[in-house]
């Protein structure tokens, strides 16, 4: 089973960090190459306990939806997501959180499967794995960029 670990030296209080984490417009702004898109569920704000995004966009030369649910939070510190429906056998994105001298650590950590056996095995050691890393560091960098700046007023205000 693939997994991402993912650290994030952000210089910005802790709060800012977590609310832009869970915002659903500035994840937007994030995959704007891919023209995301939340089109079910909670579509724009901050995404809280217990509710569902269903996101649609273009991976790998195809138009795919993504459902996922907020399933565990302690604000300002941790949430996880985790797939209800989607093209992969499982997806869990831990989201951690913590303060420090100079700003925020935030940790993030992806587990995800793919059907179709032995080829789907193949595919995350081969490409896949390396694809959502790549997107996992463009969504954290935005979110750098905006809690660093005044540009998360946008945002959160």
């Amino acid at each position: 089973m693939p997994s991402i670990h993912l650290t994030t030296v952000i210089h910005a209080p802790l709060l800012r960090v977590f609310d832009l984490s869970r915002s659903i417009t500035l994840h937007k702004r994030s995959m704007a190459h891919l023209k995301e898109e939340a089109i079910r569920g909670r579509t724009n704000g901050l995404i809280e306990y217990d509710e569902t995004v269903t996101w649609r966009a273009k991976h790998l030369a195809k138009t795919r939806e993504l459902t996922t649910r907020i399933t565990s939070m302690q604000k300002p510190g941790f949430f996880c997501d985790e797939m209800e429906q989607g093209d992969f056998t499982h997806m869990k994105h831990e989201h951690f959180f913590k303060e420090i001298e100079n700003g925020t650590v935030m940790i993030d950590i992806m587990e995800f499967g793919t059907p179709y056996g032995v080829f789907g095995k193949w595919f995350e050691k081969l490409y896949l794995r390396k694809y959502m890393r790549r997107l996992l560091e463009q969504r954290n960098q935005i979110i750098k960029e905006y809690a660093e700046s005044e540009k998360w007023r946008v945002i959160l205000d």
